[in-house]
C-alpha cells in the first residue's frame, strides 16, 4: 500500500472498553489491510468494578487497553486522566480534543452517537464534535496546524441507541476472531463484572451481517448532513442484497 493510500483511523471511547467493543471490528479490518489506527479512551472507566478500588482498577484497565490495542493492530493507545462518570464537554476538554486531533491527524474518526443514556457517552460525542470542529479552523491558534477530519462516523452501542440510524454496513467476517481476542483482554467485556458484552456484540454482528448477506457486519451512522449526497445518476449495486 502506498503512503498516500494509507488511512489513519481514530477510535474514540468514553471509557476503556467502549471503543474496543464497538469500533474494534472496524479497526481490525483497517489495520489488517495495512492502515493505521489509534485507540483513544477519554476515561479509564475505573469506577466500573465494585469489587476493586478505583485506583487499582484504573491501572488494570490501562493494561487491558494496551493489550487489546496491540491485538487490534493499533499503533497507539491513549488513556486520558478524566474521572469516570465526570466527563464534561467544557472548553478545556474540547480544546484538548482539538489538540489531539491536530497531533494525530486522523482521516477517519469513530465515536459515540449523541443519543445515549450515559452522561459520559453524551459528553464524548460533544467533545469529539466540537474539538474536531475547532481542529479544522486555521484561525484557532494552537501548537499544531489545523486538520480537517474527512470521515466521521458514529458507532452502534447498546447504550447509545436513541435515534441511532445505521447507514453503512461493513463486512467484518474476516476479523471476528481477532476482535474477540482483543475484547477478551478486558474483564468487563468477558462478562466477569456485569453482563457478557462480547456475547451480545458478537450476536449483534451476526444480526447485522444477516441483514446484508454476509456472516458478520458492523454498522455506523453518518452525521445527518453527510446523508445528503449529490449524484449524477442513481447507483446500481453490483452485489445486491435481496430487495423484494
Amino acid at each position: 500500500m502506498k503512503d498516500g493510500e494509507r488511512k489513519h483511523v481514530l477510535a474514540i471511547g468514553a471509557h476503556v472498553g467502549d471503543a474496543e467493543i464497538t469500533a474494534g471490528l472496524i479497526v481490525a479490518k483497517y489495520t489488517q489491510a495495512g492502515h493505521r489506527a489509534t485507540m483513544l479512551h477519554l476515561t479509564a472507566g475505573e469506577r466500573g468494578n465494585p469489587r476493586m478500588d478505583a485506583a487499582e482498577y484504573r491501572r488494570q484497565r490501562v493494561r487491558e487497553a494496551e493489550a487489546a490495542a496491540k491485538k487490534l493492530g493499533a499503533g497507539e493507545c491513549l488513556v486520558l486522566d478524566h474521572p469516570d462518570g465526570e466527563l464534561h464537554a467544557n472548553q478545556e476538554n474540547i480544546l484538548e480534543m482539538c489538540d489531539l486531533v491536530r497531533r494525530l491527524r486522523p482521516d477517519i474518526v469513530l465515536t459515540h452517537w449523541r443519543g445515549s443514556f450515559h452522561r459520559d457517552h453524551r459528553a464524548a460525542y460533544q467533545i469529539t464534535m466540537e474539538g474536531g470542529f475547532l481542529a479544522a479552523l486555521p484561525d484557532v491558534k494552537r501548537s499544531q496546524p489545523a486538520h480537517l477530519i474527512r470521515g466521521l462516523y458514529y458507532l452502534e452501542n447498546w447504550e447509545d441507541m436513541e435515534e441511532y440510524q445505521p447507514d453503512l454496513w461493513l463486512d467484518v467476517s474476516g476479523v471476528l476472531e481477532t476482535w474477540q481476542a482483543a475484547c477478551r483482554e478486558h474483564v468487563l467485556l468477558r462478562g466477569e463484572i456485569s453482563f457478557d458484552y462480547l456475547h451480545y456484540y458478537t450476536g449483534l454482528a451476526a444480526k447485522r451481517g444477516a441483514e446484508v448477506g454476509v456472516k458478520y457486519a458492523a454498522t455506523v451512522s453518518l452525521p445527518p448532513i453527510s446523508r445528503k449526497r449529490r449524484v449524477d445518476l442513481l447507483p446500481v449495486d453490483t452485489e445486491p442484497v435481496l430487495i423484494f
